[in-house]
């Protein structure tokens, strides 16, 4: 360094900031390559504090383009191999209240890891839905089970749930289950 680029300090304050003392309790002479070095330090742990006014996008969506993006997610999260974190995604169909998205899930644990996976799925949503007011609420509901079809009647009882004009169907053409 050359003189010129050094100056003394005019203030108590910036001979303070010039010379900071370390967690250590020992003084730091303001020359010293020690200094510059915490003066980085300090520098960079004030950036973060700072927080520059934003205005992230809040476009309006529907449900049908939340459901879309969450399946592709799902997917691709299938794709690369985490197969638990898919399933429960996938395990039932989320609602949306607002820019609130409610998931149920059937116990805590599963709450849990769905939680540990939350934010990049939130990411994604934001993202792809252009609105950063998008929030996820896990809910958990005991009485969540899956409903496995085995018989032929069990089958046609579930598709006609999905879509009642099964049961138009079946009498127009006079089917048998």
């Amino acid at each position: 360094m050359s003189e010129s680029q050094i100056s003394e300090p005019k203030t108590v304050n910036e001979l303070e900031t010039r010379n900071p003392k370390p967690e250590t309790g020992v003084t730091i002479s303001a020359l010293s390559l020690s200094s510059i070095k915490a003066k980085k330090e300090l520098l960079e742990s004030t950036k973060g504090i700072v927080k520059e006014e934003v205005h992230l996008p809040t476009e309006a969506f529907n449900e049908t383009d939340m459901l879309l993006h969450w399946t592709k997610y799902a997917e691709r999260l299938g794709n690369k191999g985490y197969k638990i974190m898919e399933s429960l995604m996938l395990i039932g169909d989320p609602k949306l209240e607002g820019a609130t998205i409610t998931h149920e899930l059937p116990n805590d644990s599963t709450k849990i890891e769905f939680e540990s996976e939350k934010l990049e799925l939130l990411g994604y949503l934001r993202g792809k839905l252009h609105n950063h007011n998008i929030m996820i609420d896990v809910v958990v509901n005991e009485k969540v089970e899956n409903k496995f079809a085995f018989t032929p009647l069990d089958k046609y009882n579930r598709l006609n749930e999905i879509n009642p004009n099964l049961e138009l169907l079946k009498k127009t053409f006079d089917l048998d289950i």
